[in-house]
């Protein structure tokens, strides 16, 4: 098996719905995402996917994020936009580019501070 992964950010602000604390307030994050791809077999290039290509397929999903109030974007504007939530919204939308193809998205990590990240994968 081989494995790649991409980074990205985007800059957000949003505000918990259902949660006792400071994050209920309206506040911004700087996130950080991290996407790993695995498969078995490489392509004629020997490359499981070109890391161009996965940045655009990640960057096209960023661009619907960055410098967004999270609440107002679906399906934050139903979904809480946690972290958590966060990621397997990235994992969804980048299933759509990569179904069909060798590769299988392995998790999708979503960091809101330095220190806390939120992982999504699926079982497999």
């Amino acid at each position: 098996m081989f494995e790649i992964f991409v980074e990205d950010g985007f800059s957000a602000a949003h505000n918990l719905k259902n949660y006792n604390g400071k994050c209920e307030n309206l506040h911004g994050h700087n996130y950080r995402v991290r996407v790993f791809i695995s498969g078995s077999g490489l392509d004629s290039s020997g490359m499981l996917l070109d890391f161009t290509i996965l940045k655009k397929y990640l960057g096209k999903i960023m661009e619907k994020l960055d410098h967004k109030y999270l609440n107002e974007v679906k399906p934050f504007d139903r979904v809480n936009p946690t972290a958590e939530n966060i990621a397997k919204y990235i994992y969804d939308k980048l299933k759509l580019n990569v179904k069909g193809k060798r590769l299988n998205i392995k998790k999708i990590a979503v960091w809101e501070t330095e220190t806390n990240c939120a992982i999504y994968y699926e079982k497999r």
